[in-house]
């Protein structure tokens, strides 16, 4: 059983289906969410997206962002810079797309293939000598060889095998909020706004079929978040309605908004990513925090590499999971160390922070510096394992 449909679980189900085995995809959402935030995507996820065949429907789904702006309270240019490197030093394999998008195009390449149940969660899990007992809210106990937690920062499974999130949270500081509304003016295509006052930021991005998604990341060190929506549109008022740009126009618009995202800005650090039969994968395993913009594609490379150990191990599954772990654990901690580096620049504490965060950013309009500067996160090290997959290997031959 895999718990979670966002990005990681239907990865896993297709490449575990790729082995010959047979996943149960379990989602506690009655749908496949819509909304939420957009994702830069590239390196080896997209790699992964290419041998599933997905590359045509994620470039005509996705942007090609041409620079990143920083506005002032009236709105006028204070720094930004063109975003053509990215795909310069990608050998134009750099693409931004909404996350939910890539969910979709994910979930699509199953249907029909894997048992999916919606609507239902997991509230017990008993490991036995032969399987995993797993007790579903509605559906009752169902028995499986393996438990994958693929259900994100606040995944049940890890804390039903693991223990509480917070003996595994590193919360960074912040707080972010997401959310997309129809018909929003002015619309600047393939530019991604940010406009900042001290501790805290807002971003504007413009969609496909006259949608914008609004983008809120702000310092916050209190434990507890709003739960309900209601409690969070009134923090966000409270935090950005006195704010200058547009600040007083976009928190209006949440009226509007069908769904909101809200979390906390936080990394996920374990020790293991396994016991006894089961596992986790992506955020559930190792969240890097939304703020990396790489979370998405880390989730299909750990899903990717559990699945082709899984079937190199010809389902001995401590040494797939021992396998697994030793070929990623160094690579996503570089990964987590970088993300701390980088949350920091999304919303500066002062107005000298401010300053001098846009100073960087101006200097990156000097030849070959950005190249420099960003270089070292856009690479990725880590050599994409190559395994076999029988039951892809068949279908290609027939």
């Amino acid at each position: 059983m895999i718990s979670g449909a966002g990005i990681a679980g239907p990865t896993l189900a297709y490449w575990l289906n790729a082995s010959g085995f047979e996943p149960t995809l379990l989602e506690r959402a009655p749908v496949l969410r819509r909304g939420g935030y957009v994702v830069d995507f590239w390196g080896l996820g997209y790699d992964i997206a290419e041998r599933m065949g997905l590359l045509p429907e994620i470039n005509r789904n996705g942007y090609h962002v041409r620079e990143l702006r920083i506005v002032g309270d009236a709105g006028r240019r204070l720094a930004g810079f063109g975003t053509k490197v990215f795909p310069e030093l990608t050998d134009g394999r750099y693409v931004t797309l909404a996350r939910s998008d890539l969910s979709h195009l994910l979930f699509d390449t199953i249907k029909g293939r894997t048992e999916v149940i919606f609507g239902d969660e997991i509230v017990r899990l008993d490991e036995e000598p032969d399987c995993v007992k797993a007790e579903l809210k509605r559906a009752g106990e169902r028995r499986f060889d393996l438990v994958i937690g693929a259900d994100g920062l606040h995944s049940a499974v890890r804390a039903l095998a693991f223990g509480r999130q917070s003996s595994f949270e590193r919360r960074l500081g912040y707080t972010v909020a997401a959310f997309e509304v129809h018909d929003y003016r002015p619309r600047d295509e393939d530019i991604y706004l940010m406009y900042n006052q001290p501790g805290r930021m807002v971003g504007r991005f413009t969609l496909h079929d006259n949608r914008t998604l609004f983008l809120f990341v702000f310092a916050s060190t209190n434990p507890s978040l709003p739960d309900s929506p209601d409690e969070q549109r009134i923090l966000l008022r409270e935090v950005y309605g006195r704010g200058g740009w547009e600040c007083e126009r976009i928190v209006a618009e949440l009226d509007r908004a069908q769904e909101l995202y809200f979390d906390s800005v936080s990394q996920i650090r374990m020790p293991n990513w396994s016991r006894g039969r089961i596992g986790l994968v992506g955020d559930a395993a190792f969240c890097v925090s939304l703020l990396a913009g790489q979370g998405s594609a880390l989730a299909m490379i750990s899903a990717y590499v559990l699945a082709g150990e899984l079937a190199a191990r010809e389902g001995r599954y401590q040494e797939a999971f021992a396998r697994y772990e030793a070929l990623l654990r160094t690579y996503i901690e570089a990964k987590q160390r970088g993300a701390e580096r980088f949350a920091a620049a999304f919303a500066p504490g002062t107005r000298a922070g401010l300053l001098f965060r846009n100073l960087v950013i101006k200097a990156f309009a000097i030849p070959g510096l950005s190249k420099v500067a960003v270089g070292r996160d856009i690479a990725d090290v880590l050599p994409l394992p190559n395994y076999s997959w029988p039951s892809l290997d068949q279908s290609t031959a027939a």
